[in-house]
């Protein structure tokens, strides 16, 4: 009989930031039309393809409520299909000029990219244009878990009143059930960042005077969201709690590492419960684990630096597609060679089965280690799958395939590995993010504190006009404030500081992070106008218009969230 090691989870984390009408390239609209494009219709094709094959896919997808938006609105819809006509004819030109140069390996390539562009038009028309709607699809007929997170994936340790976090949860998991016509049980914790309770937390700029704040976790389990992911070393450096004995609490302490050593713990190899005291947990945690994950992100190690695979950097032109191979991931990229397509079905299933190889070795090592089946957590962000590794989906399917023919290793959404593999530790997690260093650093920091300047400001002149403000009796304050929420919502995003940081696209994010903090300042600034018995100005109206023309997202805000 085949022993029981265990299950991997695969976790994709789908998230964009609100890019539709503001701008288009190099930042944003083409940013999500190249999502689209390149990973998640591809994710749909891997589904429909494993399925297909008799092998249940059992990958876990996070769309985030703010992508849900632009994926179901009109202008992304309309957008999509003139972007994808754009790249074929970008192909037929690529394909002509590279025929007159005598070229015929390139023209072939050509013809390949205008046949791809082609096939995801073609499967756009044929899904009714609702990318959504098929992920629904794909999680009703039990292929796939869906996960939602906050509505626009706002770094919730950092966010100065619960308030903020009550209603980024609410809005969250509203707008996920909206479009999936579910209600998911699991999310994506953005940046994988959690704060435990403190009964003396600082704030992280402007204010110096201590409060009482409720752990994150409190703000999911209210939402209805069972389980959430972490990075590795908030599990490592957990605090023992309890254990957990059929579904029954009983308090542990840290001794209890050491004579209960079988249990396994600080291994991110089993959901955890998450307390912030001494409690039976109302949510669970996953960790992601570090050598399985390497396995595809690693500068050294990783998959997507064979030669074989396209390269992502060099293209042909201003906005040109992609012709040659990595050939040597340090190697200039004028040194590139032609890209061969022949050449990657083998390279896909060598690294599938040396993928599939690693996680077998790394649960039989739990298992003779506890005597316990292990999880083991793999997630990574959706868009390395297809985006940046162009054979990513391919490497996914067969990791598929080969699991479902394996008597030792299950391939398991979240949801089902927290059922059949139920927590039996409880910890309290310490704070911490799976950026660099492991904790806020990214998000805050000398390049981008002064937008949690702005952001602690608008919270509480936003909490002070709810509470003074008569948006319940009057409904042009109520839809004024309505959009003063919209556009907080929007500020909170945690790309802005982050593309900032990183170098990735600081205008973009400064005047993307300014723009939402101006507007909501004109917002409150009109509810108070209209509040105090004045009529619009021709000015205040061109304002408002200028508002809903550009930020189309969260229609069915509810102020209440804020309470």
């Amino acid at each position: 009989m085949s022993e029981n090691l265990g299950c991997l989870c695969i976790v994709l984390h789908g998230h964009l930031p609100y890019v539709l009408h503001h701008g288009s390239y190099p930042h944003g609209e083409a940013w999500l039309y190249e999502a689209a494009a390149e990973t998640y219709l591809p994710l749909l094709d891997m589904i429909g393809e494993a399925a297909l094959l008799q092998a249940r896919p059992a990958v876990t997808i996070g769309l985030t409520p703010i992508l849900l938006e632009q994926l179901a609105n009109d202008h992304f819809k309309s957008g999509f299909v003139a972007y994808l006509n754009e790249r074929m004819e970008r192909a037929r030109r690529d394909r002509k000029e590279f025929e007159s140069r005598n070229e015929p390996h390139f023209a072939f390539l050509a013809q390949r990219w205008e046949q791809w562009y082609d096939k995801n038009l073609q499967t756009f028309e044929r899904i009714n244009r609702d990318i959504p709607s098929e992920f629904a699809a794909r999680f009703r007929e039990g292929h796939i878990q869906l996960l939602t997170s906050n509505a626009t994936h706002c770094y919730m340790p950092l966010v100065l009143n619960d308030q903020m976090l009550s209603s980024q949860m609410s809005c969250g998991v509203q707008t996920s059930k909206k479009h999936l016509g579910v209600m998911p049980r699991g999310m994506w914790l953005p940046e994988c960042a959690y704060r435990p309770h403190w009964d003396h937390w600082l704030p992280a700029v402007l204010y110096d005077n201590s409060r009482n704040r409720p752990g994150i976790e409190t703000f999911i389990a209210n939402s209805g969201v069972t389980h959430f992911f972490v990075d590795t070393h908030l599990i490592t450096g957990g605090q023992p709690v309890g254990t957990l004995d059929k579904g029954n609490f009983h308090p542990s302490s840290e001794q209890g590492v050491y004579w209960d050593a079988r249990r396994g713990w600080r291994q991110p190899m089993s959901p955890v419960g998450v307390v912030s005291e001494a409690q039976p947990p109302r949510v669970f945690a996953f960790a992601r684990h570090p050598r399985i994950s390497e396995q595809v992100w690693s500068g050294s190690i990783g998959y997507p630096g064979a030669g074989e695979y396209l390269e992502f950097h060099r293209k042909s032109g201003e906005r040109g597609l992609r012709y040659h191979k990595v050939t040597n991931n340090k190697a200039p990229l004028s040194d590139k060679h032609p890209y061969y397509p022949d050449d990657i079905k083998g390279k896909v299933f060598e690294h599938a089965r040396h993928f599939c190889d690693v996680v077998r070795d790394v649960l039989r090592a739990y298992k003779n280690e506890t005597g316990h089946p292990g999880v083991v957590v793999a997630p990574f962000d959706a868009e390395l799958f297809g985006h940046w590794w162009f054979e990513g989906p391919q490497f996914l399917r067969d990791v598929v395939l080969t699991l479902s023919r394996d008597s030792e290793i299950r391939l398991l959404t979240a949801e089902e590995a927290l059922y059949h593999y139920p927590a039996d530790k409880v910890m309290r997690l310490p704070e911490g993010s799976w950026g660099e260093k492991g904790n806020h650093s990214v998000w805050i920091n000398d390049r981008n504190r002064w937008m949690w300047e702005i952001e602690y400001r608008a919270e509480g002149r936003f909490l002070k006009l709810l509470h003074e403000l008569p948006w319940q009796t009057s409904e042009p304050v109520r839809q004024m404030m309505q959009r003063a929420g919209r556009q907080l919502l929007l500020l909170q995003s945690s790309d802005w500081p982050f593309v900032v940081h990183s170098h990735g696209a600081v205008d973009y994010g400064i005047q993307r992070f300014s723009g939402h903090a101006t507007n909501f300042d004109r917002a409150t600034l009109i509810a108070e106008h209209l509040a105090a018995g004045g009529t619009l100005t021709a000015v205040q109206q061109s304002e408002i218009n200028e508002m809903d023309a550009h930020d189309v997202v969260f229609a069915e805000i509810d102020l209440n969230w804020w309470k």
